[in-house]
């Protein structure tokens, strides 16, 4: 098979990785991709939003299986475009509709279906600028802390923890009369604060079918001890050793199942990845959100974990037999430690060269944000590269990680060293 990647992070990269392995890829292509990805395939630089060129990137390269990495080609529908294009539509892409990708393109969206599905989540109630003096009027009865959602997809960016009523009172102010996100806070969920340990539930499906790939904790605070603003994603850890077998059979009996078979109920079709973000509260599973696609930088650890051919999970998507491919997970400690660029989440530093990756021992250097310049790889975006290493134990895989990250160098690089640490 020629095969289609949509993205350039460090979740493609995972992707990348995994796929050029599979004797069933013959030809791999990556767009945009990154500096990294030239050891797995081909990268074109193509927007994964550029729906005409990836057109024309597929016809001309016969790609027969598209996956689609980020959220926002999803939520923009490029699987409609392909289903609705003549030369296109026999051509599957793993990654759901735009309706369903409203799972994770609106908040209100996702709330309305766990209400309707009976799938646990914290009470909450949604407001528009028309409504913000209810909303205001609303927070004084909602419980501190309280919990801010721009509606629509902000980057990773759209949610506010606030401690004090006059905070959430100025905040969904300026989320919805002042357009703080933009489009994305024309609408605000306004959500019970969860107490708990959160978790990253991944599930492959295709429309009736699924497989619970493994699950894995991410930490998104740029500071060690969980400090300081939120990113994209500092580092991740899989398996995580709350989410037992026990806890587990929770969560698929409660959310996935509900969650797989409500969306046949209300006539969504879905192929591709739900993402379900969880909170662990006294044992109890209470979902945070949906995302329509894996996570990053947790599919670097999970990817690490699969031992089973990948391409063969994603023809069983694309061809609606998923119960008959096999999903082989190791049960060994994948660690993935992030190396971001200086002054990130903020305004950060770009183009500054890495060296070292030749260094590296006994982990894999994922490219998230890099390009190349003449033959120097270069930084250019926040995330830079996910170090992610697979060992017997989790103190082993946290060591090594970590140990693998210090060999590396850049102007300005920085990576938490305590990623895991809270499940030692």
């Amino acid at each position: 098979m020629n095969i289609l990647i949509l993205g350039s992070g460090g979740r493609e990269s995972a992707f990348a990785w995994k796929i050029a392995q599979s004797p069933k890829c013959e030809k791999l292509f990556i767009a945009p991709g990154n500096a990294g990805m030239h050891q797995y395939g081909t990268t074109v630089n193509i927007k994964v939003t550029d729906f005409e060129g990836i057109k024309a990137l597929v016809i001309k390269n016969n790609i027969n299986l598209v996956l689609v990495g980020p959220e926002e080609p999803l939520v923009k529908g490029i699987h409609d475009f392909f289903l609705a294009d003549e030369q296109l539509k026999n051509i599957p892409v793993v990654g759901p509709q735009a309706e369903a990708a409203q799972m994770e393109g609106s908040k209100d969206f996702s709330k309305q279906f766990m209400q309707r599905h009976n799938i646990p989540t914290a009470a909450y109630k949604t407001f528009t600028k028309d409504t913000l003096q209810e909303g205001i009027t609303y927070l004084a009865t909602a419980g501190l802390p309280v919990v801010l959602k721009a509606d629509g997809l902000a980057a990773g960016k759209g949610v506010l923890i606030c401690t004090s009523l006059e905070e959430a009172q100025l905040e969904l102010t300026a989320m919805l009369a002042d357009a703080k996100f933009g489009d994305a806070s024309s609408s605000v969920v306004i959500e019970q604060f969860l107490q708990g340990i959160e978790l990253s539930v991944f599930v492959m499906t295709d429309g009736t079918n699924y497989k619970i790939l493994p699950e894995a904790k991410d930490y998104k605070r740029i500071g060690e001890g969980d400090t300081g603003l939120n990113t994209g994603g500092m580092g991740s850890i899989s398996p995580v050793p709350f989410a037992d077998a026990a806890y587990m059979k929770k969560v698929e009996d409660l959310v996935i199942i509900p969650t797989v078979e409500g969306l046949k109920k209300d006539n969504i079709p879905y192929k591709g990845f739900i993402f379900i973000g969880l909170m662990n509260k006294d044992g109890e599973p209470w979902v945070i959100e949906y995302n329509c696609r894996m996570g990053d930088p947790e599919t670097e650890s999970v990817i690490r974990r699969i031992d089973s051919d990948f391409v063969d999970l994603l023809q069983g998507v694309a061809e609606g037999n998923l119960n008959e491919k096999e999903l082989i997970i190791s049960p060994k400690t994948a660690a993935t430690v992030v190396m971001v660029a200086g002054g990130y989440p903020g305004e950060y530093l770009k183009n500054k060269v890495i060296t070292g990756t030749e260094n590296v021992r006994d982990s894999i250097v994922f490219h998230a944000g890099t390009s190349l310049d003449g033959d120097n790889v270069i930084t250019t975006g926040g995330r830079v590269l996910a170090i992610t290493t697979l060992q017997d134990n989790m103190f082993n895989a946290l060591q090594q990680a970590t140990a693998d990250a210090s060999r590396i160098y850049y102007d300005g690089m920085y990576f938490r060293k305590d990623i895991g640490f809270d499940l030692l």
